[in-house]
């Protein structure tokens, strides 16, 4: 029985997803003692990594204690500042109040009130997210999350983090091979041995010969040159739902040091896409994600370059200085196909709104390690759970990154496109119409660790304008004085947290120079 024993995992690939895969299997299946599973990291010294994955997601703080890192060093070494949610600028009409959020707060249980109820009761014109809850009122004002005194990844506001991609993968690469076990290889893959019955049987590299493993993971990138190249397992296209396929992305610094740390992702619309604007400590990176059907890399550059005059007046940066990037959005439905799971861009990638990259990473790399078998002679149940795991995962994200654009009253062909109903998926459009009257439900997503729940709908919903009828008769949860005691909690809160947070730089500012207290 030993023989089919999974004993050694080959890891392809480097930056944020192979490191961030081998830092949660090595963490979790003992790769530092003998006793564990071997965990051997292929990472090629002629490939850059991509760079440019700055927004991360509120799982981010749980998989860094999972894995071992503290706080302080991450914050420290990655350049890091604290993300709470999204903000979104000019995506309904472009005008200049014209902005709406998506916080990683949730509203108050549906249990015990209603959103919408919540929402109506409101100040005229006040917006939906503002309503139901305190933390764009914390982003507006530049607050941190927690206070100075909050011990490490504790906090009175649910976070992310915005950090620079490479130093992210360096700190990473040294944890992994100092402290949780993992073998690196600085090498290049030449060759790969297969066969028809079990996938890969072998790699052949270019500096240590042969090496075999009993499962590989595919962390490549777009050249996927595992589950791609040599598998030949193709992606399913998601181009004709989310149109952007350029990015043109530059590097800010900020003028002075102490300048405000914003407490969001800012994307902004422009005519044919939008920018991201992500705040670290010592600089901003900002990028024009845009469609090549819609507009050309000159007129891109241009639209960048107002972009910049306007929002970094300070940076001598320009359009022109950008770096080009092409993508795809495609994803492949079945991302473990034998002994190959990809992970990363060789699983998938669309647009980068929202942050979906590493908290797919994440999620795959969490789910390979809990499900991993026992013998190599029983992978088929893991496979199959983990292709039907991703494969809805993908579809649900592509969803809701449409649903940003569909509700759109901007007049340039390629918002105009966006609304066009043949453009968009079967279960957004039942979805749309199913919400005309009644609010966004978990029973509308079902599956566990839903990436976007039914609250991030209802924020994208309803910050953009979107409708649903009220209802005819009333509930318990509907009721003035259950509203009214849920509307003063909230704003209690708000008032609190504004009057006892600090500033996102300040707690930076701490953490660089005292760190935070340990768990």
């Amino acid at each position: 029985m030993s023989d089919n024993t999974i004993k050694h995992i080959v890891i392809v690939g480097g930056g944020t997803a192979g490191w961030l895969t081998a830092g949660i299997l090595a963490s979790d299946h003992r790769a530092a003692h003998e006793d564990g599973l071997r965990i051997t990291l292929i990472e090629s010294p002629n490939i850059p990594i991509l760079g440019v994955g700055e927004g991360t997601w509120p799982s981010l703080p749980d998989t860094l204690h999972r894995i071992g890192i503290n706080e302080t060093d991450f914050i420290r070494e990655c350049n890091a500042s604290f993300k709470q949610g999204s903000r979104f600028d000019g995506w309904v009409t472009g005008a200049s109040d014209d902005f709406y959020f998506h916080p990683f707060e949730a509203p108050p249980n549906s249990d015990d009130v209603d959103p919408l109820a919540l929402w109506r009761a409101a100040p005229a014109g006040t917006p939906f997210a503002q309503a139901v809850n305190f933390q764009p009122a914390v982003c507006l004002e530049g607050k941190a999350p927690k206070q100075i005194v909050t011990p490490e990844f504790a906090a009175v506001a649910n976070y992310a983090y915005h950090l620079d991609a490479p130093a992210f993968a360096d700190l990473l690469r040294g944890h992994c091979t100092k402290q949780l076990g993992v073998r690196l290889l600085t090498d290049d893959v030449v060759e790969i041995h297969t066969t028809e019955k079990d996938g890969i049987s072998a790699l052949t590299t270019k500096d240590n010969g042969d090496l075999a493993a009993d499962l590989y993971i595919d962390c490549t990138g777009s050249k996927a040159l595992l589950i791609g190249e040599a598998l030949g397992v193709e992606t399913k296209d998601a181009s004709d739902v989310l149109f952007n396929d350029r990015a043109l992305a530059i590097q800010a610094p900020y003028s002075k040091n102490d300048e405000p740390i914003a407490s969001q992702t800012t994307g902004t619309a422009l005519r044919a896409g939008w920018v991201w604007d992500i705040a670290l400590q010592t600089r901003r990176g900002i990028g024009y994600v845009y469609s090549s059907r819609h507009t050309n890399d000159d007129e891109a550059r241009s639209e960048l370059a107002e972009y910049l005059k306007a929002k970094a007046p300070d940076s001598d940066v320009t359009g022109s200085d950008a770096r080009l990037i092409k993508f795809r959005s495609a994803y492949r439905q079945t991302p473990w196909v034998d002994n190959v799971v990809a992970v990363g861009m060789s699983q998938g990638f669309v647009e980068p709104l929202e942050a979906s990259a590493i908290v797919m990473i994440e999620l795959s790399a969490t789910m390979i390690s809990d499900i991993l078998p026992a013998r190599c002679d029983t992978m088929e149940p893991a496979r199959r759970r983990f292709n039907e795991r991703f494969s809805y995962r993908w579809a649900r994200i592509i969803d809701f990154l449409k649903l940003h654009y569909v509700l759109s009253q901007r007049t340039e062909q390629y918002w105009a496109d966006h609304r066009d109903m043949a453009t968009w998926t079967d279960r957004l459009t039942g979805l749309l119409e199913q919400w005309r009257h009644e609010p966004p439900s978990r029973e509308d997503f079902t599956q566990a660790l839903e990436i976007f729940p039914a609250a991030s709908y209802a924020y994208v919903l309803y910050g953009m304008g979107f409708e649903t009828a009220p209802r005819q008769t009333w509930r318990r949860k509907d009721m003035a004085e259950i509203v009214t005691q849920h509307a003063n909690d909230i704003r209690s809160k708000q008032n609190k947290l504004l009057g006892g947070l600090p500033t996102n730089r300040e707690l930076v500012d701490h953490i660089n120079a005292r760190g935070l207290s340990a768990v």
